[in-house]
C-alpha cells in the first residue's frame, strides 16, 4: 500500500507524463496539420490527454505536490518527438503513440497495484485514463503504426525514453 510520499511521486510523474503527451500531439499536429486522416485521430487523442493533464494539474495544486523540475525539458522534448515522428510520416507518428501508450499502460497498472485502496480518487482516475490510453494504442495500430519505417527500432527507442522519463520525473 502506497504512503503519502509515494502517492505524491505518482501524481508528479503522471502530471509530467500527461503534459509530455499533450506536447507530443501538439508537435505532431504542428507538422501534419489536418491534411491526413491520422491527424483527426491524433486531435481526438490530444483532447483526452488534455483532460488527463488538467486532472493532474488540479491534483498537484489541491494536494500541494511539487511538480517535476524537468517540465521545461518535457515541453521541448515532447514537442520535438512529436514533430520528428510526424516528419517521418503519419505511420511513424502512430508508432510513437503505440510506444508511449505501451509504457503508460504498464506504468498505470503498476501504480494501481501499488495504490491498492489507499487513494480511491487517484485509483479511479488512473484506471479510467489507462483504458483511454489503451484505446489510443489500438487506434494507432489501426492507423498503420506497424508500417512505420524501422518500427521495432523506433518503438523500442521511444519506450526506453519513456521509462527513463518516468524514473526521472519520480525524483526530480
Amino acid at each position: 500500500m502506497a504512503d503519502k510520499a509515494e502517492i505524491d511521486s505518482m501524481i508528479r510523474v503522471d502530471q509530467a507524463g500527461e503534459f509530455g503527451a499533450t506536447r507530443i500531439y501538439e508537435g505532431q499536429l504542428a507538422v501534419m496539420g489536418n491534411r491526413h486522416p491520422s491527424a483527426r485521430a491524433i486531435a481526438g487523442m490530444a483532447e483526452q490527454e488534455k483532460v488527463h493533464r488538467e486532472f493532474f494539474d488540479k491534483l498537484i495544486v489541491e494536494r500541494g505536490v511539487r511538480p517535476t523540475a524537468l517540465q521545461p525539458f518535457w515541453d521541448v522534448a515532447g514537442f520535438g518527438l512529436g514533430a520528428a515522428t510526424a516528419l517521418i510520416g503519419p505511420e511513424a507518428a502512430m508508432a510513437c503513440t503505440v510506444a508511449v501508450e505501451t509504457e503508460i499502460d504498464k506504468h498505470y497498472q503498476d501504480q494501481l497495484d501499488e495504490l491498492g485502496d489507499a487513494d480511491p480518487e487517484l485509483s479511479e482516475a488512473i484506471a479510467k485514463f489507462r483504458e483511454e490510453e489503451l484505446e489510443h494504442k489500438h487506434e494507432a495500430l489501426e492507423q498503420g503504426a506497424e508500417q512505420a519505417p524501422a518500427y521495432p527500432l523506433m518503438t523500442g527507442m521511444i519506450r526506453l525514453g519513456c521509462r527513463a522519463a518516468i524514473a526521472l520525473a519520480k525524483r526530480v
